[in-house]
């Protein structure tokens, strides 16, 4: 017979089997805590908003020598050129993009342990490699050269870093369980000692331990807190990641004194196919049906008119936010428009598979009548800001090349006439990633209460610590946020 009391006690319960929540059970297992890992997703539908990511992790380095024990072989390596990115240009590009909102403590201690933290996790057996795909073009003499402060991702993106996860969890005698609904925080004296929770029989039970890890993820599935948090309109967004962060242990915690951190108000947001069948939480595309070659072309909205600077800077400062701002436009659609001489530049992994949504006509008035946008609107916008381009400078997508559209709004890099057909459409709307408000917490992952004090037992790590972003967000963070401070919990708990 088992014992149920020794089967539901162990030293750390980590609630959440995404990146952040794995990495904190490693860091406590490999202490010789005895963990419980609990994901509410069943197998098959597992990993957390992790699953759905391209797997890209921003992290502090020297230089591509500075990287190779960290990376799995490739042959290009040896025509490749990765500028180092120092500790101090990650928190300046945090500091950026957030306007200064970023916590200075979490900060520091993000751009100082993200390497040596992915460096811990490749000894435990997770496979990084360089992203030549979406942060490097190929130039004309065969070599690489990579930009704006990203540049290492997981072997498989999010599928297979969950599966290397899941994998060392299981060598480490990590004990995970599936389909557990984890609802309330367990206290006692004001100290949390467990959880309880749902299992796939739909029995309520308890788990006990001395520790307990929040990596459940924001609130960005919940149409009604995305409303009441965000505003009017974000209930209308579509939910690329997992449906379970539906922010009830965020609740949970708070219900049990603990303060809320970061911004509430804002989120992570893309630009997301808005036509493909299957657009919410898809398994099989993940992050494919992401759209971030719009740095090249035009946004226009469904009246015809642009209505942001599509190169004010590399993607990764800007795809964040965008999907904030395709979500204010009329019927929350927006359309990328290519011709010819730029669909060859496009993603591979985002714009050339079956099923997506995408318009391809001879003329720009044939394209708009494909895309119901008006034609006079549509070829006036696209004639004005191809008479507008200064063509001073060479289009060069590997830097910042100035190559400037001068309309309202500016185009401020990247800059290429629209002349060439045929052309080309993808819709877009907003796709939701996760939300920027969470718990607050110290540098170690203790959630604090209002007048500063941590509440016993109770740890965070993930997308549910708040802090170290708002309004936007440099590519790549989150993955990194979710190892270091996941793994500063686990040490710890």
């Amino acid at each position: 017979m088992v014992d149920t009391l020794t089967e539901n006690h162990h030293d750390v319960i980590i609630v959440g089997g995404g990146n952040a929540g794995f990495t904190a059970a490693h860091a406590a297992t490999v202490r010789g805590r005895r963990v419980l890992l609990l994901e509410r997703g069943p197998v098959g539908m597992h990993g957390g908003n992790s699953y759905y990511t391209a797997g890209a992790t921003r992290i502090a380095h020297g230089g591509l020598d500075d990287l190779r024990d960290a990376l799995e072989p490739d042959e290009r390596h040896e025509r490749s050129i990765v500028p180092p990115y120092s500790p101090a240009e990650y928190a300046a590009d945090l500091a950026k993009v957030t306007d200064g909102r970023n916590d200075p403590d979490l900060t520091a201690v993000l751009v100082e342990e993200s390497g040596p933290t992915l460096r811990w996790l490749t000894r435990l057996g997770l496979r990084y490699r360089l992203m030549y795909e979406r942060q490097a073009y190929e130039r004309p003499d065969g070599s690489f050269l990579f930009w704006g402060g990203l540049h290492v991702g997981n072997v498989g993106g999010g599928e297979g870093l969950i599966a290397d996860h899941t994998r060392i969890a299981d060598e480490l005698g990590t004990d995970v369980r599936y389909g557990i609904d984890v609802r309330d925080l367990l206290v006692s004296d004001g100290r949390v000692i467990g959880v309880s929770a749902v299992d796939p029989t739909g029995e309520v039970v308890e788990f006990r331990a001395e520790s307990v890890i929040l990596a459940a993820g924001g609130f960005e599935a919940s149409a009604e807190l995305r409303r009441k948090h965000l505003g009017e309109g974000w209930q209308h967004a579509v939910v690329r990641g997992t449906p379970y962060n539906t922010g009830r242990m965020l609740e949970a915690a708070i219900a049990i004194g603990a303060d809320r951190g970061g911004d509430w108000s804002t989120a992570h947001s893309v630009q997301w196919d808005a036509e493909a069948l299957d657009n919410a939480s898809n398994r099989e595309l993940t992050n494919r049906l992401t759209r971030q070659s719009y740095p090249l072309g035009i946004i226009v909205n469904t009246e015809g008119r642009r209505f942001l600077d599509e190169g004010a800077d590399f993607r990764n400062y800007t795809y964040a936010k965008y999907g904030r701002l395709i979500l204010e436009q009329p019927g929350s659609v927006a359309y990328q428009i290519f011709d010819a001489e730029l669909r060859p530049m496009l993603r591979t992994e985002e714009y050339d598979m079956p099923g997506i949504g995408v318009h391809e006509a001879d003329t720009i008035a044939d394209l708009a009548r494909s895309i119901g946008v008006p034609a006079g609107a549509l070829a006036e916008t696209v004639e004005t800001f191809n008479s507008s381009i200064d063509t001073t400078n060479m289009l060069d997508p590997t830097v910042k090349d100035g190559r400037r559209a001068h309309v309202s709004p500016p185009k401020s890099n990247w800059a290429s006439a629209l002349a060439t057909p045929p052309f080309f459409a993808y819709p877009v709307t907003c796709g939701i990633t996760f939300t920027f408000g969470g718990l607050r917490g110290d540098s170690d992952g203790r959630v604090l209460r209002a007048d500063g004090t941590a509440i016993p037992g109770l740890l965070v790590c993930g997308e549910m610590l708040g802090g170290l972003f708002s309004g936007n967000y440099p590519g790549g963070s989150g993955l990194a946020a979710g190892i270091v401070f996941g793994r500063r919990a686990g040490n710890i708990a």
